[in-house]
């Protein structure tokens, strides 16, 4: 009977992890990242925006009831369940619990993080783990302050405890659950992906980027990176939370900047790199 608050449920996801998922968004986050696209996210409470009302309680259970409704369309996609925020960490128990269910129940697993948590946090939910979409920002701590509001070590040093720690224990599952309603989760590892937001005015240079790219590329197993380019779509939900939207006037990056980005991470790494996540 875990619950959490979660502010979304999107059910035919094509992003934030492989095939077609179902991503949960949890309420809360540890960080105040100037480009949030989600500001309902970031506190934990219970909000009103336009009459609204962002954020609810929900069970593990009552979750895994709709992320059955489309087993189907994981088995053949390649999709499941991805955990968002949010921070979905800033929820431990909860997140683990979720992790753990759908994962003996057969279902591909990931989380979207900044990994800005005690190790510990990261350590527990591995075992139930198949792919870890890890927000990277910058390199350098006080830059990644002054936008994001926390320093970058812990993060940094996630990343290099989570590349280390692929290889999970064997977690033990129904065998009438794998029968009768397939298995598609559970490769025996965590794969790691780093995923790189490309702010303009933060760290949308060639320098900057390069040096997030061959960083990853010293982490064992890491293979791949994304680059997202910043948006403003979320510029309206400021205003109905009744904040002001810390990126002002900012636009977002041209298609041929990010393809020169891209470009950049592939001269100086082996990693493969895509745009979008």
């Amino acid at each position: 009977m875990t619950t959490g608050r979660i502010f979304n449920i999107q059910r035919y996801s094509l992003h934030d992890g492989n095939g077609i998922r179902t991503i949960v968004f949890l309420k809360g986050c540890h960080l105040r990242c100037r480009w949030c696209c989600n500001p309902e996210s970031q506190r934990y409470e219970v909000e009103t925006m336009e009459n609204e009302t962002i954020g609810r309680d929900i069970t593990v259970a009552e979750v895994m009831a709709m992320v059955e409704r489309d087993r189907h369309y994981y088995r053949r996609s390649g999709g499941g369940l991805t955990l968002s925020g949010g921070e979905a960490l800033a929820q431990p128990d909860f997140a683990h619990a979720l992790l753990q269910a759908a994962h003996e129940s057969g279902i591909h697993t990931a989380i979207e993080s900044t990994a800005i948590v005690g190790y510990g946090v990261i350590e527990k939910i591995l075992p139930y783990l198949d792919e870890f979409l890890m927000d990277i920002k910058h390199m350098n701590a006080a830059k990644h302050k002054e936008f994001t509001s926390k320093e970058n070590t812990i993060a940094l040093e996630n990343a290099k405890r989570i590349a280390q720690s692929s290889q999970k224990p064997v977690i033990a599952r129904n065998e009438m659950t794998k029968q009768s309603r397939g298995f598609e989760g559970g490769q025996g590892q965590t794969e790691l992906i780093i995923r790189v937001p490309v702010i303009p005015g933060f760290n949308a240079t060639v320098q900057e980027i390069t040096d997030i790219a061959k960083f990853a590329a010293t982490l064992p197993g890491v293979k791949e990176i994304h680059l997202l380019p910043y948006h403003n779509f979320g510029e309206g939900k400021y205003t109905a939370l009744g904040r002001s939207y810390p990126m002002g006037d900012v636009k977002p990056p041209p298609s041929e900047e990010m393809q020169g980005l891209k470009q950049a991470v592939e001269n100086a790494t082996k990693l493969r790199c895509r745009i979008g996540g």
